[in-house]
C-alpha cells in the first residue's frame, strides 16, 4: 500500500511556492491523481488527497451544525480548506493566509503521515519533535494497545 512517508527539510520562496518531495509526489501518482486539499490545523497545514479530503468531509457534514464545537471545528479546519494541485515542477502554491497561519517563512518540513501530509515551519516541527520525544511513555502504552 503506498503512503506518505519521510520527513524532508525544504524551504519555501518568497511567492509561497514549495517544491514537493518525489518521493511523496511518487504516491499521489500511483494511489491518487495530482488534486490535493491544504488546511490549517495543530500550528501546521494539512495536506491531504482530494480523495481523502472528499471523506473527511461527508464525515463532517453529517454532524449537526448546532453543536457549538462542530461549528468551531468547521470554523478552523474547513474554512481554511483550499485545492491545489502541482504545477510541471512538483510545486505547490500555498496561499498567504495558511503561510501566516502556519509561520511559513523559508525552512520548512514536509512530514509524511500515511494518509496525509504535514508542512510545518522548521522551528516549531522541530519544538513539536522534541516535546513528542519527551513524553515516549504515552507513546510505548498507544503503541502496546494496538499490539505492536
Amino acid at each position: 500500500m503506498s503512503v506518505f512517508r519521510g520527513r524532508y527539510y525544504h524551504t519555501i520562496d518568497e511567492k509561497g511556492r514549495v517544491i514537493f518531495p518525489a518521493k511523496l509526489c511518487q504516491v499521489f501518482t500511483e494511489k491518487y491523481d495530482e488534486r490535493m486539499v491544504i488546511t490549517n490545523w495543530d500550528g501546521c497545514l494539512l495536506v491531504f488527497p482530494y480523495s481523502e479530503w472528499i471523506a473527511i468531509e461527508e464525515k463532517v457534514f453529517q454532524q449537526s451544525i448546532i453543536r457549538k464545537e462542530v461549528r468551531a471545528f468547521q470554523r478552523l479546519f474547513m474554512s481554511g480548506a483550499v485545492d491545489c494541485s502541482f504545477n510541471a515542477q512538483r510545486r505547490i502554491l500555498i496561499p498567504p493566509p495558511l503561510r501566516e497561519y502556519a509561520k511559513l517563512e523559508k525552512e520548512i518540513v514536509i512530514a509524511g503521515m500515511g494518509r496525509s501530509i504535514e508542512i510545518w515551519n522548521r522551528e516549531r516541527f522541530e519544538k513539536e519533535i522534541y516535546s513528542s520525544s519527551q513524553d515516549v511513555e504515552a507513546f510505548s502504552d498507544y503503541m502496546a494497545d494496538l499490539g505492536i
